[in-house]
């Protein structure tokens, strides 16, 4: 099995038709001084993201076809245990995430499993409106309330994991619509994993489309809602005491 100096950290991106912009994202966290690790899960794209991925520096895991965020983040953990990292990171390959606020996120793991780059915790302009606002904050307060603490933004999906919660995200990681944030999350907190979050300031995508109209607002209030619901009927994982293996442990 190959092993890997604890200190260091995977950044797993996954990636669906982002040629125009993953090979800069890419760089820029390679390009931040800190011993970071790319792996940017290919899921199933149909342009050139894996080879630009690829010659910016990535580690780069192809999926024979599309899986959606879910799965793509799925194979990334199993990876991560596979290959010895005991912290891991999501980052979007579109550029929203800045990765000078890498490090800050994964601070939050001193003192709880999970921690999230929220975007609503009073730094940066970033802002929703209607349906859509309405669904993430009645969203923040259900999960705030499994949780135990005050969460804002519960479906950033800019958000780090010890290997704790990587163990349990390996038991169930769902691969349905809003399902690697709500779902995963609340199933998480009710495992008996911690989860924090730290203000972030989120940027523009620096390629492709942004999906949000009126219509997909009203659609994605109704499906978090069901994925909230959902995902209080699942049975609670059972957190193993397993380890991840590192450079110099058996």
């Amino acid at each position: 099995m190959e092993t890997h100096d604890s200190t260091r950290v995977l950044v797993i991106m996954p990636a669906w038709n982002e040629a125009e912009s993953v090979g800069d994202t890419v760089r820029e966290v390679l390009g931040v001084g800190h011993p970071y690790d790319v792996l940017v899960v290919n899921d199933g794209s149909t342009d050139d993201t894996a080879e630009l991925a690829a010659a910016a520096g990535a580690t780069v895991l192809n999926l024979p076809f599309n899986l959606g965020v879910g799965g793509a983040m799925r194979a990334g953990f199993k990876y991560a245990q596979r290959t010895g990292y005991r912290r891991v990171i999501q980052v979007d390959a579109d550029g929203q995430h800045d990765p000078e606020h890498i490090e800050e996120v994964l601070a939050g793991l001193t003192h709880a499993d999970i921690s999230i780059g929220a975007r609503f915790a009073d730094k940066g302009a970033y802002k929703v409106s209607g349906p859509r606002k309405w669904a993430m904050q009645f969203l923040a307060k259900v999960i705030s309330g499994l949780a135990k603490t005050r969460l804002t933004d519960v479906t950033s999906g800019f958000r780090a994991a010890n290997e704790r919660a990587i163990s349990q995200y390996l038991d169930h990681y769902p691969a349905e619509y809003l399902g690697d944030t709500i779902d995963s999350l609340v199933v998480a907190i009710r495992s008996g994993c911690s989860v924090t979050q730290i203000p972030v300031a989120m940027r523009p995508r620096q390629g492709g489309t942004p999906s949000h109209n009126p219509l997909k607002a009203a659609i994605y209030l109704g499906r978090s809602v069901f994925a909230l619901l959902f995902a209080l009927t699942r049975k609670r994982s059972h957190i193993t005491s397993r380890h991840i293996a590192v450079e110099g442990t058996s």
